[in-house]
């Protein structure tokens, strides 16, 4: 078996794949607020009321720069930046609780 086959690989691929759902939710936020999208338009509201929870613990972190129309809304970058974090922690945490004791943790 090789190193990289030693630990539960379709748990790991679960949470980066969440994680990467999560964090292209965010990032399409923090575009659409970027660029002033209209809320009118049922995708960017769709966009914005999916990351709505995932970003509100961290708003007021710092301040939001912009006009009303376009906004850098610093608090979906911490939160891209938090959730990519922790699904790392996350993966790593996955392969050292599965792999088969004694043997090396693969390094990626």
């Amino acid at each position: 078996m090789s190193e990289e086959g030693r630990y539960n690989f379709r748990a790991a691929a679960v949470v980066g794949f969440v994680v990467g759902v999560v964090d292209i939710f965010i990032a399409a936020r923090f575009l659409g607020k970027l660029f002033g999208a209209s809320s009118q338009s049922a995708f960017v509201n769709f966009i914005y009321q999916v990351s709505s929870p995932m970003v509100a613990p961290f708003k007021g972190i710092f301040g939001n720069g912009g006009s009303s129309t376009n906004s850098f809304e610093t608090a979906s970058l911490v939160a891209i930046v938090v959730y990519a974090v922790i699904g790392w922690g996350l993966v790593v945490l996955i392969r050292i609780v599965t792999a088969p004791k004694g043997t090396k943790p693969a390094t990626s």
